[in-house]
């Protein structure tokens, strides 16, 4: 059935019942598993740059460096689970990317063939302000999508 699953998190908790089920599945059909993860890019919006505030390359740096240490964090979690599972697991982090374009993307480049992905379930004005990572991956992946909740 599936023999490539990507299991996208970003350490939450609700992510993590999309990894579980990810790795269950995985477990079940003889699976691999890829494990992604991503950070967007320094969030420097025009209302700080408008206030005067410029962002120094420290201030990058540091913003770089805190994030990628905190997404090997999350990948190594998801490496240990995987092995404690008895499942193969590979781990994909994606700087300066949105994540549900780094979640499709990484799906096609891996030429994995589900996506399990956990869903936060907002709905009306959480969901518009929020927006839904899941929903987009859901729109966007060119193969099946399973969505936890």
């Amino acid at each position: 059935m599936y023999k490539h699953i990507l299991v996208p998190t970003d350490g939450s908790e609700t992510a993590w019942r999309g990894v579980e089920e990810g790795l269950r599945l995985a477990k079940a059909l003889g699976s691999k598993v890829t494990a992604v993860t991503a950070t967007e890019p320094f969030p420097a919006s025009g209302l700080a740059l408008g206030a005067g505030w410029v962002p120094t390359q420290d201030d990058m740096d540091y913003y770089n460096t805190a994030h990628k240490q905190a997404a090997m964090d999350i990948l190594q979690a998801v490496k240990a689970s995987a092995q404690e599972t008895g499942v193969d697991a590979a781990i994909v982090y994606v700087p300066y990317s949105r994540p549900s374009d780094a979640i499709v993307e990484t799906a096609q480049q891996r030429g994995c063939d589900v996506i399990v992905i956990a869903s936060h379930g907002r709905r009306g004005i959480n969901k518009l302000l929020l927006g839904s990572q899941a929903t987009e991956v859901l729109a966007r992946a060119r193969m099946p999508v399973l969505i936890v909740k």
